[in-house]
């Protein structure tokens, strides 16, 4: 049997120019040569502005979104008052493939993310389907999230000066408007952002996770003074069954951890941080989830939760006595989203920065500018095209999409961290997975779960998705990939 750490046999008669298909498929680029060329770009270099602090609240950042204002009414139904046993179960899950990632993060710390970690352990065409997966995740996320910011944009002008923005404006063709003005509006605001460098927009989204942090802290503390404890009596009404069915609906509101590991080339420590980053994101994130619905449930009946939203304002309101809260609810939303649209946004750009840096997409998208240390095209293009999809392409269930994307490059994290220990056992490693490779093999088995309790047409979806992508790697990416056009033994 042979061994696939193994460097590949080569006859001796062959050329450099001679090797197969199967060969050049499965080529993969060292660990070293990826460190090496990290922060490397067309006429510049990205630059380490970001310490532990930061990447934590990019992974925040990019995971604390609408999900905690939206999930409650989803969940709650399903589980009742141990909704809060689901959202530490969702945790775990999300945990285990959390703990993948902190490996690998710190020790292969690039820009690429899973998409990186699969071409430097199971070769270029897993390492293109991962990153197509990711272009996917990223971009679909970015305009959905932005076409939810204007229907709370909405509510929040209403509650403040009484107006909104006609529907014509508000929302694109098929779903009642024209033009979604504010979804293309907030993903411009966060490209301003990210064409100013790293550390700038590191900055701005360091403010918005405080605020929206300091809203959910401050609904802890006026609805516990509601709390009453014979709401949670019939702790567990729909049984076990319940509780795991609002764990497998409430997991994607932890998608977005791994935001930070697109960081690894503007980090000043990635092997120390990313690690750190990626596992204090996740421990922050569930407590304030788990809070949140602990305190929710016990100020009001489950079976009164129909939207998540109206409820946590509905909560405040009854508390206090004010219609104030509504409105917070929906200013913390809006700043929320815009969070959440910042840093998918920048981990876009920093998985096509890696990938047209490695040749397998167009040289612009890793042109560096030498002033702000930003790939400026990259994210000119990225923020356009994703700004003009959210704003005159209805999503629908496409939006569903980005939750198959995830979970697949999710999937490919699990086995790349397997893969690495047997073919470089001896490799510094600033985090090592416990129980390994029990613990991965578990984060599999949970994404492929989870991948197969979605729908028939997210499958569809994410069918053509790969198709299109498999025809542009042959047609482009397989003949103009770095490892190809040079002459190295990766290449054979």
């Amino acid at each position: 049997m042979l061994d696939p750490g193994a460097p590949p046999h080569r006859d001796a008669s062959a050329t450099p120019s001679s090797p197969g298909l199967a060969a050049r498929l499965m080529r993969r680029k060292p660990v070293e040569r990826l460190v090496a060329e990290g922060g490397q770009g067309e006429g510049g270099s990205l630059r380490r502005s970001l310490g532990l602090w930061q990447l934590t609240m990019i992974s925040i950042g990019a995971t604390l979104g609408t999900g905690i204002f939206v999930v409650l009414g989803e969940a709650v139904p399903k589980a009742g008052p141990a909704v809060t046993l689901s959202f530490v179960i969702a945790g775990l899950t999300a945990l285990f493939s959390a703990l993948s990632y902190a490996e690998l993060a710190g020790t292969i710390p690039v820009a690429g993310s899973s998409y990186s970690y699969a071409y430097a352990t199971m070769g270029e065409l897993v390492a293109w389907v991962c990153g197509w997966c990711l272009v996917l995740e990223y971009g679909v996320s970015v305009a959905a999230v932005a076409v939810g910011w204007g229907e709370y944009l909405n509510e929040l002008l209403d509650g403040t000066i009484g107006v909104t923005l006609p529907a014509a404006l508000s929302a694109p063709p098929g779903d009642g408007g024209v033009f979604n003005l504010p979804a293309l509006i907030v993903v411009l605001l966060a490209m301003t952002f990210l064409l100013g460098g790293a550390r700038e927009s590191a900055r701005a989204n360091t403010v918005m996770v405080v605020v929206k942090i300091a809203a959910l802290v401050l609904f802890c503390a006026i609805g516990v003074q509601g709390f009453r404890s014979g709401n949670y009596e019939n702790f567990m009404p729909l049984g076990m069954a319940g509780v795991s069915a609002a764990g497998a609906t409430l997991f994607f509101s932890y998608i977005g951890f791994d935001a930070a590991s697109t960081a690894g080339e503007e980090a000043k420590n990635a092997q120390r941080d990313l690690p750190r980053a990626i596992m204090l994101s996740l421990v922050i994130v569930t407590v304030l989830y788990v809070l949140v619905a602990a305190v929710a449930v016990g100020a009001r009946p489950w079976r009164t939760f129909t939207d998540s939203e109206a409820s946590l304002a509905q909560i405040m309101t009854d508390v206090t006595g004010q219609d104030f809260w509504g409105t917070l609810l929906a200013f913390c939303a809006v700043v929320a989203i815009a969070s959440v649209v910042l840093t998918v946004l920048y981990g876009q750009t920093r998985v096509l920065f890696a990938m047209s840096r490695d040749g397998l997409v167009p040289r612009v998208f890793s042109r560096v500018h030498p002033k702000t240390g930003a790939p400026r095209a990259n994210t000119l293009i990225v923020s356009l095209f994703c700004g003009v999809l959210a704003a005159a392409v209805p999503l629908g269930q496409l939006a569903d999409a980005t939750s198959i994307g995830t979970l697949f490059a999710f999937a490919l994290v699990n086995v790349a961290v397997v893969v690495l220990r047997r073919t470089r056992p001896d490799m510094r490693r600033t985090f090592r997975v416990p129980l390994s490779p029990v613990l991965p093999a578990l984060g599999l088995a949970f994404c492929l779960w989870m991948m197969a309790s979605l729908s028939t047409v997210t499958w569809v979806v994410f069918g053509v998705w790969m198709a299109v992508g498999l025809v542009f790697y042959f047609v482009y990416g397989h003949r103009r990939s770095r490892l190809a056009t040079e002459d190295t033994p990766e290449a054979r």
